[in-house]
């Protein structure tokens, strides 16, 4: 199998980087020749550092994120008093470095999808024409359950839906062995990751400031401004000044840190579900001057826990009244309900149909192939296939509800095909891409393991995007699940200026 790593042309046969003596700083000839054009000075500079200077900036790294709290709650994961677990995500100090003529494309695709991707969340609650033209089948809408009927005609300002998408890119070779971009997956409803990719940018010029200064990278600092645009710029009609507040389900959830993280970067609120209320279908915050009218509210709460009077009952997280405020035009949803039709793993293969369907254009960036459960053709292949393939629940998350063939023991495959037996519209299954790989700082060194991307995706009155994302990287030797809560860690990403 074909291997593409982002740093070397081509990897030293042993896996492992061989620097020289005590230091790191003695990448020999012959390694330096094969490093990629965009990452030359880089690698220049990496081999003049001291192996002990970089454990050093990695410990200090390390005690800086704990000291400010930037923690992953991991469900299911008990400590040893049987309490719940916070770990540090990980941070490598190698960059992942992307040439400008690559992101360049890579945006475009990026905006072309997620463009698409809302006129199809407008179109099924609306018109539904992509299922009258036979594009998509009506029962993998309307049966679908991320599909919400109460979104039936409800006006969204520029018929945006998803205003905050995480899109998770990866490259792998293709026949000629050259890296090619793979959208492997859309995050519509409510993505995460952004906070770290903010973090791991201000740490990185923290520790290496003299990098900055010698290369030019595009940046990212900037999100929080974008993000309070493009929320501000969604409120319904006749807010010309509109309140923006994040909504959280609170210091419990795994990504809490992000939440109080980004309310504190826009200069906003931060609320539960028990601080608003709505009255006369409008959405108020309790203050401690009084109610506030509140306009726009950036979710960070799932669907299902949004309103106790029209979804689960038993939700303490939402706010009742919520959704006949919405549906009353009289507060705008960030992302919108319903977003989950869209973003769901049995709508996947039909994007790049999507695409051409409503803006008439070829996809810039390809779907990995995809075999869907549901067709009869494709549930022969993958169960005669299950230990070659990754296989993966439609509505599964977070590196949960999946099969790594390759990596997976007999009696696992076993039990995952009696789960696909059972219900085999609730799966799909891909190839297993090899991933590009990127020089990491593990204990033993410097050593190529797998990684993604996560660009966010900003739609409001523009579509726009800052020029990076969340580079997630499999710190276990040969893993291909980047997943924070599988043990995944993190990257600065670094989109090189022209």
């Amino acid at each position: 199998m074909h291997k593409f790593d982002e740093m070397f042309e081509r990897l030293p046969e042993s896996g492992n980087f061989q620097f020289q003596s005590q230091s790191m700083g003695g990448m020999n000839q012959s390694q330096m020749q094969g490093v990629r054009e965009h990452y030359r000075d880089y690698a220049q500079w990496l081999a003049r550092q001291p192996e002990e200077s970089m454990r050093a900036r990695r410990e200090e790294a390390e005690m800086i994120f704990r000291r400010v709290g930037i923690t992953f709650a991991v469900y299911g994961a008990k400590d040893e008093d049987g309490a719940g677990t916070e770990r540090l995500i990980p941070f490598d100090l190698i960059p992942r470095i992307i040439p400008a003529h690559e992101w360049a494309s890579m945006e475009k695709g990026l905006v072309q999808r997620v463009t698409a991707l809302n006129r199809f969340l407008h179109d099924v609650y609306h018109d539904q024409e992509i299922i009258q033209a036979g594009i998509v089948p009506a029962e993998q809408i309307l049966n679908n359950s991320q599909f919400r009927k109460e979104m039936m005609g409800v006006y969204t300002p520029h018929h945006v839906y998803s205003h905050i998408a995480g899109v998770d890119i990866v490259r792998a070779p293709n026949a000629q062995g050259e890296g090619e971009y793979y959208v492997l997956e859309d995050n519509l409803r409510v993505p995460s990751g952004v906070s770290y990719m903010l973090e791991d940018r201000k740490m990185m010029m923290r520790l290496f400031p003299d990098l900055f200064s010698s290369h030019r990278v595009a940046p990212v600092m900037h999100y929080p401004d974008l993000l309070l645009e493009t929320l501000r710029a969604s409120a319904q009609p006749g807010a010309p000044d509109p309140t923006v507040v994040v909504l959280t389900p609170g210091m419990y959830n795994s990504a809490y840190f992000e939440h109080a993280f980004l309310a504190q970067q826009m200069g906003i609120e931060l609320v539960e579900g028990q601080d608003l209320f709505v009255k006369d279908r409008y959405v108020y915050m309790r203050t401690t001057r009084g109610p506030k009218r509140v306009d726009v509210i950036y979710r960070r709460v799932d669907d299902d826990f949004l309103d106790p009077k029209v979804f689960r009952p038993t939700s303490t997280l939402g706010t009742e009244g919520l959704v006949d405020a919405y549906r009353a035009g009289n507060v705008t949803i960030c992302n919108a309900i319903g977003t989950g039709i869209a973003d769901d793993k049995s709508i996947y293969p039909f994007v790049p149909k999507m695409i051409e369907f409503y803006l008439g254009e070829k996809p810039i960036l390809k779907n990995v192939p995809t075999f869907v459960g549901r067709e009869k053709d494709d549930l022969k292949y993958m169960m005669a296939n299950l230990k070659d393939l990754v296989v993966k629940e439609v509505h599964g998350a977070g590196g949960y509800g999946m099969l790594v063939g390759p990596a997976s023991t007999t009696a696992e495959i076993e039990d995952f095909r009696k789960a696909i037996e059972a219900n085999p519209s609730g799966y799909i299954a891909q190839p297993t891409l090899s991933l590009s790989s990127c020089p990491t700082f593990v204990e033993s060194g410097i050593a190529p393991r797998h990684i993604d991307l996560r660009p966010f995706v900003l739609s409001g009155k523009d579509v726009q995007m800052v020029p990076g994302g969340l580079t997630r990287v499999a710190l276990k030797e040969g893993s291909l699940v980047v997943n924070s809560s599988q043990g995944g860690g993190t990257k600065d990403t670094w989109i090189m200026e022209v």
